[in-house]
Order: structure tokens, then C-alpha cells, then sequence
């Protein structure tokens, strides 16, 4: 036999003695051969390092690639460490892997989707991306689109309510309009950096995942005749230990300090109620601090967290359910005011 570093499925026919269409038919439709002679020409295949057709060129020619992009709002490093996204991702590949489906994890800090657009069957968008401009392309793009916590008017997204979760746990927390309130946010403004809002930041509530939270926030600050300082909103670029110790050493450092701490997430609450314990800050009593998501660890922390538990697996599996039936629908999964002894 001769020796070949790259086969194709002309060559390897050639050099087996059988028809194109026999080596594919091995591959392919194993019931138009015997068994001996299927088993054989696989046997000769390995033998030579062919492993069958060429897999991108038949994608090519009937426009079906079996993957999946999954865009998330931030990067691949960051994004795979936070228990949230990961609990989505488990969700997504759940539904997908058993239908044969593989999934490319995508950036939202990427420039564009370029790269990517021609080889994949479409997009699962996962929190509205960094960058705007990979939202403008998903508003157009011909590949079919599922969006989650966010609509661009695709008809096919998984939300749940953050304006009203928000709303209802700011509302628990409150008690009076003398609380003195601050609020840890998460990617309110789209500078990268660690630092109080000010009206010089120009931000406006938007339509991210964190705007409709603060939005809900507002709401229930306004009904409680509560005004919250500009110093006294946090914009945190992302949720990780890291940067939700530092915002908590400030917020607990104010002066006065809050005795109502409202965080985005619930790692940045955890942070601050292991900074509180520290300074030896009474949780519950002297300090009010409420989270968000419902993560694991929230459960099993002493005291336990008051925060909202969103079943982010089942809001992956919904997404990829719409994007294997092509629905076009707006799905609402529900959410739980979860609440602990932190409130």
C-alpha cells in the first residue's frame, strides 16, 4: 500500500481498489454493504489513517454543521469560573450533546463574529455581550438566534423578571426610610475598573441583566422615600472574589456606614458578609445584606443569604430546546425569594 499523509475519499478509493462510493457507504450507510466487506475496507482505512470523509466540505455543501456558538457577555476565562454561567453552560450542553450537537464557547469582548458566522448553525446569546457591536450583528445575522436575559427582537429568548426579582428583594430588606443604603453593582457602567457611579458617568438604565435589577432596586427605594448617594453606588466590572473584596473594604469603610448593603450577585454579597464578619459587624442585626442568583455556596453560608434563586440549568436547557425546534417565543422562567438570617 502506498504511503499518504492526507487521504481523501477519491484517493483512498483509488488505492483500497472499490468505488468512491463503497468507502463512503462504510462510513455512511453501513447497510448497503455486508458486514465482512464494511469491516474490511474500515480495517484498511484505519490501517492508512483515514477516518473517513471529509467532515467540514459535507457541512459545506448542505449548510449543517452540528455546532452550536455559544456567545457569552464577557470572556471565556472569566465567564467558565463564575458558578452562575456554569450552571447554564451545564444546562445548554445537557440538551444539546444528547442531539448531537457540538458548542464553541464565544467571547463577548470578541470584535465581531467573522470568524465564526460561516461555520456554525446559529447562535445562543447568554447575557447581553460586552461589546454592542456583537449585539448589532445578532440583531441581523441569517443563522437563527436564542437570546437569554436580554431581546433583540429575534422572537426566540429565556428571561426571567430581574426588574420585578429585584424589586421584590430590595423590598424585603427595606424597612424604613432612615436605612442608609448602598448598592453593590455589577457592569453598571462599561468602563473596566472598580468604582463609585457619579452623574459624571453619563450611564443610563439600559437594557443589560444589571440595569434591570437597579431598575428594580429604584423602584422599591422610591416607594420607600429612600434616597441612595451617588457615592454610595458601587460599579463592580465583574463578579469575582478579587474585585468584590476591594468594593467591600470601601462600602464598609464609608462613613456613615450602611446598614442595608444591596449586591448583584451573590459572590459579591458573600464577600462582603466575610469582610462584615471580620470587622466584627453583626449580620442581620446591625447589617442588612441581600444577593443575587441562588448560588450553592449562598445556601451553605453562615449566616445563610437572603437572595433571589434563578434556576440558571433549566434556563440552558430551555435555550437550547428553542434553538433545536426553531421556536420563535418569549419564555419566563421563575424565580424564588429565597430568605435567609442575612436580612
Amino acid at each position: 500500500m502506498s504511503k499518504q499523509t492526507r487521504w481523501t475519499l477519491k484517493s483512498i478509493a483509488k488505492e483500497l481498489g472499490v468505488s468512491n462510493a463503497t468507502v463512503s457507504n462504510a462510513f455512511n450507510r453501513p447497510d448497503q454493504l455486508s458486514a465482512k466487506r464494511r469491516d474490511d475496507i474500515l480495517a484498511a482505512c484505519k490501517t492508512l489513517g483515514y477516518y473517513g470523509p471529509n467532515k467540514a466540505a459535507q457541512s459545506l455543501r448542505n449548510g449543517t454543521f452540528n455546532i452550536v456558538a455559544l456567545v457569552l457577555p464577557d470572556s471565556v476565562e472569566y465567564m467558565v469560573s463564575d458558578p452562575v454561567a456554569s450552571s447554564f453552560m451545564r444546562g445548554v450542553t445537557s440538551v444539546l450533546e444528547k442531539n448531537g450537537i457540538n458548542v464553541l464557547l464565544f467571547s463577548g469582548n470578541s470584535d465581531n463574529l467573522n470568524n465564526v458566522v460561516d461555520f456554525v448553525d446559529g447562535f445562543i446569546c447568554y447575557g447581553r455581550p460586552r461589546n454592542n457591536a456583537l449585539v448589532e450583528q445578532l440583531k441581523t445575522v441569517s443563522k437563527h438566534v436564542v437570546t437569554i436575559d436580554f431581546d433583540i427582537a429575534r422572537n426566540a429568548s429565556v428571561n426571567i423578571n430581574n426588574e420585578q426579582a429585584s424589586y421584590e428583594i430590595a423590598k424585603h430588606v427595606l424597612h424604613n426610610q432612615n436605612d442608609k443604603v448602598a448598592i453593590l453593582g455589577l457592569r453598571l457602567l462599561d468602563e473596566n475598573v472598580l468604582c463609585r457611579v457619579y452623574e459624571h458617568h453619563e450611564f443610563e438604565t439600559g437594557q443589560s441583566i444589571s440595569h434591570q435589577r437597579l431598575r428594580g432596586y429604584q423602584r422599591a427605594l422610591s416607594e420607600a422615600n429612600i434616597t441612595v448617594a451617588d457615592d454610595r453606588i458601587w460599579n463592580i466590572p465583574e463578579s469575582s472574589e478579587r474585585f468584590a473584596n476591594i468594593a467591600a473594604k470601601e462600602v464598609l469603610s464609608a462613613s456613615p456606614r450602611p446598614n442595608v448593603i444591596i449586591c448583584m450577585s451573590d459572590l459579591i454579597a458573600l464577600a462582603t458578609m466575610r469582610e462584615a464578619i471580620k470587622q466584627g459587624i453583626k449580620i442581620g442585626e446591625e447589617l442588612r445584606i441581600v444577593g443575587f442568583d441562588g448560588i450553592d455556596e449562598a445556601a451553605r453560608f453562615v449566616p445563610r443569604l437572603t437572595t433571589i434563586h434563578q434556576n440558571s440549568q433549566e434556563k440552558g436547557v430551555i435555550a437550547a430546546e428553542l434553538f433545536i425546534s426553531k421556536e420563535e417565543k418569549t419564555q419566563e422562567v421563575s424565580y424564588e425569594l429565597e430568605i435567609g438570617s442575612s436580612s
